[in-house]
């Protein structure tokens, strides 16, 4: 998993497994030139640095981020999940009945949590520039853990929506949060593999959605419904971890207690190749206009789009589904665990891929051909053949691994702190959109077959397949431009990375910095 990969081989890498530290001497020249709020605090730490070298061994500083932040990222990622699909197994655990939803009330509960979430990232962007990140997100956790117990609170429709609004509000950090954090410890390459990690908290919290919801739809002599009980003990589990990640999560690997000295410099001269920084609370005006004229980001923009839609229809509906098919509601709640394995061996998969082969492109269009597949299925094969119809159910879930690559792929290829926190949001909320409009595909009058929702599925992973490779187009043609360029003002030679990758550019603005493909 460790091994060089092409990211790397594209730029000038503090490459050996062992690595000799000298803070002050490797660090000091940049400071005359760049004005100092524009100065990463990632510089200014190391400037402040003994001038004693150390070695320290790289191969045994990532395993030890490894296992103190990747599972507290994992848990809150599981618990997101959960507790946003929860209202999934709900429907078949009588919350339609209780509540007195009719039409497509539900529907529309599903698509107001999306809603919340899309209209919460524009202060998330703000908040991300100006507050410690781990810290927000454990502000969050704890907060959509509370919004989780309190919809067993719901007593008809419009109080089951206001819950499910404040849950959008709260999760919406989620994602920008858990990509800004990964990109302060790893070299690109090495994100991905972090990033499926943590990401295979979708697949796992389906797997354990399932279980919950079967369980709780045993539950005999109580006060409260089996799905009520259900949503207070997973918002509890909820803000108890949001409570945990205030205290296990560090702010940025300069303030992370459980590394020495010698070994937080070693990760940020590490992970200086990136040019992206790590922090930098000067927010800059400049950089939201860029992100408004970039191509590459309405490109990843319109990918996210259309792959949310198939996860929207999947996060939502898929219990529903099966149900549909003749099977029971506790038996429908357990054949919807296979989909969250499809969902873990794809995000695997296709996360340690990208770590040794890079082509994001050409994984995202691996993905969607099982998805596509799936759809086709889901959309044409004969009600009675209910093999086919949960294949195609468990195919489509492939497709959430091209989420974790998208994810990636947008913070390692947008630099300047401001342009990757509003990047990072714009991503999330575009997540959104395409949850919003899946769900509300399903309409009442298409029941129970729902074959319109089910031909979108197919047409949207098909569309985005072809995105994916309209990216790749783009990146080969920028960084040939930038190469064109620096050619021509003879400037290969000289490139000032140390600058580069502490100053606050942009992707644009910093001639030596070349996108991943």
């Amino acid at each position: 998993m460790e091994a060089s990969t092409m990211d790397e081989k594209k730029m000038s890498v503090p490459g050996d497994e062992t690595t000799s530290i000298d803070g002050r001497s490797a660090h000091s020249p940049v400071e005359g030139s760049i004005e100092s709020r524009d100065l990463d605090k990632a510089y200014l730490y190391l400037n402040h640095q003994s001038e004693a070298a150390e070695t320290v061994d790289l191969k045994a500083l990532r395993r030890k981020i490894d296992w103190w932040i990747v599972p507290i990222m994992f848990a809150c990622y599981t618990l997101q999940f959960i507790d946003k699909v929860v209202i999934n197994y709900a429907a078949v655990m009588g919350i339609t009945k209780d509540l007195g939803l009719v039409g497509n009330n539900f529907s529309n509960v599903a698509s107001a949590f999306f809603i919340a979430y899309l209209i919460a990232e524009v202060p998330n962007g703000y908040f991300l520039q100006k507050v410690p990140v781990a810290k927000w997100l454990a502000a969050n956790v704890f907060l959509w853990g509370v919004a989780t117990a309190c919809t067993a609170a719901a007593f008809n429709y419009h109080s089951l929506l206001v819950a499910r609004i404040f849950l959008g509000i709260f999760e919406a950090s989620i994602a920008p949060c858990l990509m800004l954090i990964s990109s302060q410890w790893y070299t690109k390459s090495e994100q991905a593999p972090r990033f499926s990690l943590w990401y295979c908290g979708l697949g796992v919290g389906q797997i354990i959605g399932g279980i919950v919801s079967f369980g709780f739809q045993h539950v005999e002599h109580s006060s409260l419904k089996g799905w009520q009980l259900m949503f207070i003990v997973l918002g509890v589990i909820t803000s108890l971890v949001g409570v945990a990640t205030y205290f296990i999560l560090p702010d940025t690997p300069m303030k992370a207690k459980f590394l020495t000295e010698a070994e937080k410099v070693a990760l940020l001269k590490h992970v200086s190749v990136n040019q992206t920084g790590i922090e930098n609370h000067h927010f800059k005006l400049t950089h939201i206009l860029e992100v408004l004229m970039d191509v590459q980001i309405w490109l990843m923009v319109i990918l996210t789009v259309l792959i949310s839609v198939s996860s929207g229809v999947i996060t939502s509906y898929s219990s529903t589904l099966i149900s549909n098919f003749g099977f029971s509601k506790p038996h429908s709640a357990l054949l919807n665990m296979p989909g969250g394995i499809v969902s873990i061996v794809s995000t695997l998969v296709v996360g340690f891929g990208v770590r040794h082969t890079s082509n994001r492109w050409a994984w995202i269009v691996a993905c969607c051909i099982p998805g596509i597949l799936g759809g086709g299925l889901m959309s044409f094969a004969p009600k009675s053949n209910r093999a086919a119809l949960l294949a195609g159910i468990y195919l489509v879930n492939a497709i959430v691994a091209t989420l974790v690559v998208i994810y990636q792929w947008t913070v390692a290829n947008c630099a300047g702190h401001t342009k990757r926190v509003v990047a990072s949001a714009l991503i999330a909320g575009s997540f959104s959109i395409g949850n919003i409009i899946g769900p509300q595909t399903f309409q009442a009058k298409d029941g129970p077959e729902f074959r319109p929702a089910k031909i979108i599925v197919l047409a949207t992973q098909a569309a985005g397949a072809a995105v994916a490779v309209v990216l790749f187009g783009y990146y080969v043609w920028a960084n040939k431009r930038k190469d064109r360029k620096e050619e021509a003002a003879g400037l290969s030679e000289g490139r000032d990375t140390e600058a580069d990758a502490w100053n606050n550019k942009t992707d644009k603005e910093n001639k030596s910095f070349r996108y991943v493909y």
